[in-house]
């Protein structure tokens, strides 16, 4: 940007109104992270006589889509009709594009539907409007009625179904793309190990990660991480430790992969440890002043700091290192760190220092992270019977993310772990009322909730596991073990289902296993875990034992 600079003050730069220059200028600053000037630029040469072309407008229509502004769109939009050039393929194909950006997604197919000749940059870009506004069904009947359907399009569409808690859906178009001897690309690997990560699907991830294997391909730092994050979330850790290691330039995203897979769903010490390694490698390359090979821990790896000592119940280290964040390394805290600090309070007993904690977390702090990552802190922790922390937590995150269903179901769980059943009845009138649509196995998950809630106000203990374990054998032809285990919500119900049983005063020994297999209890085992393996601590998930003497 810099030499754009100079060549801008400059007059005699644009003697003539030279197109070409003014429209490569209008591409620089689209391209930019100052997309704003493109628009800016483009009206103040307007006023001195420049005369557009349909070279102009893609460019100036991309920066529009990247700022969200929809007067700066429209008033662009205004002079491709004025300029007689909105009969070009390529305008169209960005007035799609932008509209679809803002999720305008009724000007988007308007401008689609008048298009006389379309490629497939023009079915892409309509197709991925619909998957912003979360109109999933609508794309996939344009994804199937495309006339050609490139590379791009099979990745819109499964980054649609990623996007969209579909994790299922996106690896069966992944398998449907392998099985059409379609080769993908390097986003199609990383789609697919994300889908796989967030099912917890390590069985599928292996073996994308043996096609690459036998493929002979170099694993480059994005899919690499992607691994690694894949690994560490399918509760083997120790596998993405070798992917880690075998990084020679690592930047903060691949250390804060490793380091969150240790200290959320592997061994918070060695997340601990290997936090320490990064420090080390930072004074290192400090004193060597090696400026490129510094690493700068951000406010994604102390969350991972946080989480892990709030694991081990270190409270000292974790006062500690909340407090360099913002004196050594200058990171103001978010609402996740005061959570994760609430968190550590609350489980070595000083639950009413960590509610102090959360009421006086600074206003101007949000949720900066992903909701899958604050989904599996949540999940992570365990307030006894106190839900006021992560139902503050959950309402933050409908507010963020309103149609997510996950989050609602995450609050359903909290109340019935706490016998709230008035309040889980309200929720899920509020998701009706809000329209929030269910999946087949969401359905079934609330299912499960809801004879639990019966049963508890009936009263009846043993009642309550033998229903669970009944709409588990009635709906295993329908929703498959292997594929239920995956769901990582699996684990909250199951963890709900032993606080009610906690809340009784103790675990009885109810003979309610008998006739079960093997098999059953391995993956009945998965089931109450967040990932496929039990790999996090047994003060962390209640009483373990006590459920597999059952």
């Amino acid at each position: 940007m810099s030499k754009l600079g100079t060549a801008l003050s400059n007059p005699s730069t644009f003697d003539n109104n030279w197109s070409f220059t003014i429209n490569t200028v209008i591409k620089a600053y689209a391209c930019s992270s100052l997309p704003d000037n493109a628009v800016v630029f483009y009206f103040q040469r307007l006023k001195n006589g420049f005369l557009p072309n349909s070279f102009t407008f893609p460019p100036l229509m991309s920066a529009c889509a990247k700022t969200g502004r929809l007067d700066s769109g429209q008033k662009c939009h205004g002079q491709v009709m004025k300029n007689g050039v909105d009969g070009v393929l390529q305008v169209q194909n960005s007035l799609v594009h932008f509209y679809g950006c803002c999720s305008y997604i009724d000007l988007a197919r308007k401008v689609f539907d008048e298009m006389h000749q379309r490629d497939v940059v023009s079915w892409n870009g309509i197709m991925n409007g619909y998957l912003k506004v979360g109109e999933l069904v609508v794309a996939r009947q344009l994804f199937d009625a495309m006339p050609e359907c490139n590379l791009v399009g099979w990745n819109v569409m499964m980054t649609g179904y990623l996007n969209s808690n579909n994790p299922g859906k996106c690896l069966k178009l992944f398998r449907e793309m392998a099985q059409r001897g379609l080769n993908g690309n390097d986003t199609t690997i990383v789609i697919a190990v994300t889908a796989c990560a967030r099912s917890a699907r390590m069985k599928e991830g292996k073996s994308v990660h043996g096609c690459l294997i036998k493929a002979s391909k170099d694993l480059n730092l994005i899919i690499s991480t992607t691994l690694i994050h894949m690994y560490s979330r399918c509760g083997r850790a120790e596998i993405g430790r070798l992917i880690f290691d075998q990084i020679s330039i690592k930047n903060i995203v691949c250390w804060n992969a490793m380091i969150l897979g240790y200290c959320i769903h592997g061994s918070p010490k060695d997340g601990l440890n290997l936090y320490s390694d990064l420090l080390s490698i930072r004074l290192e390359s400090t004193e060597k002043n090696h400026v490129k090979s510094r690493v700068l821990p951000d406010e994604i790896t102390f969350v991972g700091v946080l989480c892990a000592c709030a694991r081990e119940g270190l409270l000292t280290e974790g006062r500690k290192h909340f407090g360099n964040m913002s004196d050594v390394f200058g990171i103001k805290p978010s609402f996740a760190h005061y959570w994760c600090m609430a968190n550590l309070l609350a489980n070595v007993g000083l639950m009413q220092e960590a509610i102090e904690t959360l009421k006086n977390i600074p206003v101007e702090s949000n949720l900066p992270l992903e909701s899958s990552l604050w989904s599996e802190l949540l999940s992570s922790a365990r307030f006894g019977r106190d839900v006021s922390l992560g139902e503050q937590i959950v309402n933050k995150l409908i507010d963020q993310d309103p149609k997510n269903f996950w989050h609602y179901l995450l609050l359903v769980n909290i109340y019935a772990a706490a016998g709230r059943w008035d309040e889980v009845a309200q929720t899920k009138e509020k998701m009706k009322n809000r329209g929030i649509e269910r999946t087949p196995e969401s359905f079934f998950k609330l299912d499960v909730v809801d004879k639990l809630a019966n049963v508890a106000l009936n009263g009846t203990l043993k009642n309550s596991c033998l229903c669970i374990f009944d709409t588990l054998g009635s709906n295993n032809e329908e929703f498959k073990l292997h594929e239920m285990q995956q769901q990582l919500q699996w684990k909250l119900l199951m963890d709900l289902w032993l606080t009610v049983l906690a809340s009784e005063g103790t675990l009885k020994k109810l003979n309610i296993m008998g006739g079960f297999t093997d098999d059953f209890l391995t993956n009945f085992n998965v089931m109450l875990c967040p990932c496929p393996r039990m790999t996090q601590s047994p003060d962390m998930w209640g009483s373990w034992d006590a459920l597999l003497d059952f």
